[in-house]
């Protein structure tokens, strides 16, 4: 179940810690990887891990989501390398925390820019070559706090509730085309960041969640490899919390 045989995907974030569990989830189920992000250095790094681990004919685009030029380039730039587009995963965000009353307007665009701009270009443009192969599929990764707020993320958690309506607009759009759009809704996933955490802090994350665990990038993976496959074609409009219970929606 679940094979990705002879598909390719576009996964921007690529070298973050849910970026690459996400990378290697698709890469195990037989994806060729076009692995995107701002940091070249750390994409070859991660590039080579990747085929060193798994194998697979797999690129590497550095891209600045921020820059909608280069946002733009990156489609092309993928089916240049692979001629298709299968999976496109929006992965790549930022943070700017702040307080909604001391929240500078810079903080505010730049969110905007790199976590929803950069991902309605990318949904835009993988559009058309999708629909002349009569089927794709687009996960966007949200966020829990999109559904429920976060104090000091005005701007992330607009964001990625703006992106869950934007995918839900979309998969109407586009569902008659074979084409799917569904979000994986991540909750408190351990990462390196979080690993630095004192343990105080961690364990009163932790005590948040139903399951009394930080969840891994592997569980965002496995997540996002089923919403990419063909065994997920009736699944649209749809999001996936992915949090350990720490919030149930009906």
């Amino acid at each position: 179940m679940f094979s990705l045989k002879g598909k390719t995907a576009l996964v921007t974030g690529a070298s973050g810690g849910i970026g690459s569990a996400i990378a290697y989830a698709l890469a195990r189920q037989g994806a060729r990887l076009a692995l995107s992000g701002s940091n070249g250095e750390k994409l070859r790094i991660f590039r080579q891990q990747l085929i060193e681990e798994i194998g697979g004919d797999h690129i590497e685009i550095t891209c600045n989501l921020s820059d909608p030029a280069e946002v733009e380039e990156l489609v092309p730039s993928t089916l240049e390398s692979f001629e298709k587009l299968d999976i496109l995963v929006n992965n790549a965000g930022i943070t700017r925390d702040n307080l909604a009353m001391r929240m500078k307007d810079e903080e505010y665009a730049d969110v905007m820019r790199v976590n929803l701009e950069a991902a309605f270009r990318l949904m835009r443009a993988c559009t058309r070559p999708m629909m002349k192969a009569k089927g794709g599929r687009i996960v966007n990764i949200t966020s829990v706090v999109g559904a429920t707020g976060n104090p000091g993320q005005m701007n992330y958690a607009g964001a990625k509730a703006g992106l869950v309506g934007m995918s839900k607009s979309l998969a109407q759009e586009l569902a008659s085309r074979g084409i799917t759009v569904n979000c994986v809704a991540p909750g408190f996933i351990r990462t390196a960041m979080t690993d630095e955490l004192p343990d105080a802090q961690k364990d009163a994350l932790s005590s948040r969640i139903p399951m009394g665990r930080m969840g891994e990038g592997e569980d965002i993976g496995a997540a996002v490899a089923y919403l990419a496959s063909d065994e997920a074609s009736y699944v649209t409009g749809q999001v996936l919390h992915v949090n350990g219970g720490m919030a149930m929606f009906g």
